[in-house]
């Protein structure tokens, strides 16, 4: 994917610790191996540092994954790695949440924390 689709804003009170937590949940994406289409719902939760996620650049980053043969696993870990280069963040936690597909539901979650050295 292209992280340079998003886009930051300031956090308008970086000097305090508050979660933002963003759904979005008409996510689409091909599975590699069938090239059917996958549907589920991504969650994004995290504290900002001093940028935030500038939500259209969002949505428009999220539909680059529409006709992208991927894998469950790797959409979590993809947009966590994007999101985390884009805005920096205290933590975050980005969930899959993917629709049942054969009779087997996946949720995947993948975390950050901001290292303090």
């Amino acid at each position: 994917m292209s992280s340079s689709t998003l886009d930051t804003v300031p956090n308008p009170r970086p000097e305090r610790d508050y979660e933002i937590a963003i759904s979005c949940p008409e996510f689409t994406s091909v599975c590699p191996k069938t090239g059917l289409p996958d549907f589920g719902e991504i969650r994004i939760t995290y504290v900002p540092d001093r940028r935030c996620i500038e939500l259209k650049s969002l949505k428009y980053y999220m539909i680059e994954f529409r006709n992208r043969g991927i894998f469950y696993e790797q959409v979590a870990n993809q947009i966590l790695d994007d999101l985390v280069d884009a805005v920096e963040p205290r933590r975050m936690t980005v969930v899959g949440d993917f629709s049942v597909r054969g009779g087997i539901k996946t949720v995947v979650t993948a975390t950050y924390q901001q290292s303090h050295t």
